[in-house]
């Protein structure tokens, strides 16, 4: 294959940080080559200097075509083709999607008056080239995510994109649509553009990728292709040792903590009946918009609901609010740790203590620093959250160590019922088993868990039973010592 970008002896530094060491790889035409690696391994610097947001240090070059560069300007890299999808897809949600595909025809450079009718025109011939079928004239904000990001793509390539990086595309998208959008990449490669795809799924990143980069704490670990590699390898690879997969060990269902009968919201789920026990780590799996959040959100106060009861040690509870589920022991790690479980700019230490400022308060109403530095201090040990300071800000953490200062946040308050969504979604491999590591202790401590996530392997492993939940209702309920993987994965996704 033809080289297109050729990357020679990249590195980057920030003070006290090498993210970057020598890092030499190409990139060709026409074809998909995914970058993987822990959280903080350097993908996300490396994409910065492909992009000309970043410098490399002196002694890197970046040949594009058979021009030598020592650095690009953000500038220089658009003129060369080269587009990125963001995980946020920075689109324009108040506008349309003619709008934000032919954006650039209103910048300055564009016609001074934009050309509604031209617009239209445009996108439908751009969408025409990858077979996507989207009224031009509907709102953004009224799309799906999977179809916002298939408007992503059309933008790039109606900006002319020789390169797309996409940055965990698939992310929160259902199967189907993560099927879709990987037949859309496969038309795109064909068509001769070349595809940057990063992502912690490795079954995706083999399925999709003709070569792999891998990268290891600012290190090239290799470049391979893709179907030399198996999942294990890859892991193994990625963060220098294997990870062992054993399922849970069954518990003795000794104490009801949760009971939940005929429980309806309207429009969102109908009629679940649910035990949980002490200790016990129940999982739900299935597509998304299937009622799951919901459920979580009705047992945490956060939905009303329309019929049945929800008992906590077989006691019936009326949950009017959060607080109130709080004060019965309910914890919820939401899924959106950026917008909802954390507040990314505030210090660790606070996100932590959030939930509990009552309680560290001293005889004067004052928060007792000593206190809460000891408990916070104990809990990122007990998690192992790396940090250099608890006062840091918390988006200076990787998104696995973000993941853990939201079971912090949570774990400080000493629940009886631990409700996790997604609980590794964006998180590497690594990362990814020691959050089950965490939870599984917590179980053994008593606390009993019911959590959501997408991938029927990440159930399978981790969890005591697994419910299939589809259309607001619970379709059946799996035990990972009775059912094989595949069994429940194409019941699921099948």
């Amino acid at each position: 294959m033809e080289e297109f970008i050729n990357l020679k002896h990249i590195s980057k530094k920030f003070p006290g940080v090498t993210a970057l060491n020598d890092v030499s790889l190409s990139l060709h035409k026409g074809e998909v080559h995914s970058f993987v690696g822990q959280n903080g391994c350097g993908k996300s610097t490396l994409v910065k200097i492909i992009s000309g947001v970043y410098a490399p240090e002196h002694g890197g070059s970046i040949e594009i075509d058979g021009e030598q560069h020592t650095r690009l300007s953000p500038v220089q890299s658009q003129k060369y083709g080269i587009q990125i999808i963001y995980q946020d897809l920075s689109l324009f949600p108040a506008l349309s999607v003619a709008e934000n595909i032919a954006f650039h025809m209103m910048l300055p450079g564009g016609k001074l008056f934009k050309n509604q009718k031209k617009m239209v025109a445009r996108a439908k011939a751009v969408m025409a080239q990858i077979n996507i079928h989207l009224d031009p004239n509907l709102t953004v904000e009224d799309l799906t995510i999977a179809q916002q990001q298939l408007v992503a793509i059309c933008r790039a390539l109606e900006q002319q994109a020789r390169v797309i990086i996409m940055d965990e595309p698939t992310a929160s998208l259902t199967s189907q649509e993560i099927r879709d959008l990987l037949k859309i990449i496969a038309d795109l490669k064909s068509s001769g553009t070349t595809i940057v795809f990063i992502s912690h799924k490795l079954d995706e990143i083999m399925q999709v990728s003709d070569r792999t980069s891998i990268i290891r704490d600012g290190k090239l670990i290799g470049t391979y292709a893709s179907d030399s590699l198996d999942k294990t390898r890859l892991t193994e690879l990625m963060i220098g040792k294997s990870i062992e997969s054993s399922l849970t060990p069954t518990t003795a269902r000794q104490e009801k903590l949760l009971e939940i009968s005929n429980l309806s919201v309207k429009g969102k789920f109908n009629h679940i009946d649910l035990t949980l026990y002490k200790g016990e780590i129940v999982s739900i799996v299935g597509p998304l918009g299937s009622g799951r959040t919901e459920l979580c959100q009705t047992i945490f106060g956060m939905l009303a609901t329309d019929s049945g009861q929800i008992q906590l040690e077989n006691s019936p509870v009326r949950l009017k609010s959060n607080r109130d589920a709080i004060d019965k022991g309910i914890a919820y790690v939401s899924e959106d740790r950026m917008n909802i479980g954390l507040i990314m700019d505030y210090p660790i230490i606070e996100n932590i203590l959030a939930t509990i400022l009552k309680r560290i308060k001293n005889n004067i109403g004052l928060i007792d620093r000593n206190k809460s530095e000891t408990l916070v201090n104990q809990l990122v040990d007990d998690l192992n959250i790396k940090t250099t300071n608890i006062y840091n800000p918390t988006n200076t953490l990787s998104g696995g160590n973000a993941q853990r200062v939201s079971i912090a946040k949570w774990v400080v308050t000493r629940p009886k019922l631990l409700l996790l969504d997604s609980p590794t979604v964006g998180v590497d491999v690594a990362n990814k088993d020691e959050i089950y590591n965490i939870v599984k202790q917590l179980a053994k401590e008593g606390i009993g868990v019911l959590m959501i996530t997408d991938e029927v392997e990440e159930a399978y492993f981790n969890s005591n039973r697994i419910i299939h939940m589809k259309n607001g209702e619970f379709i059946k309920e799996y035990s990972p010592y009775q059912s094989s993987m595949e069994e429940i994965t194409e019941a699921v996704y099948g």
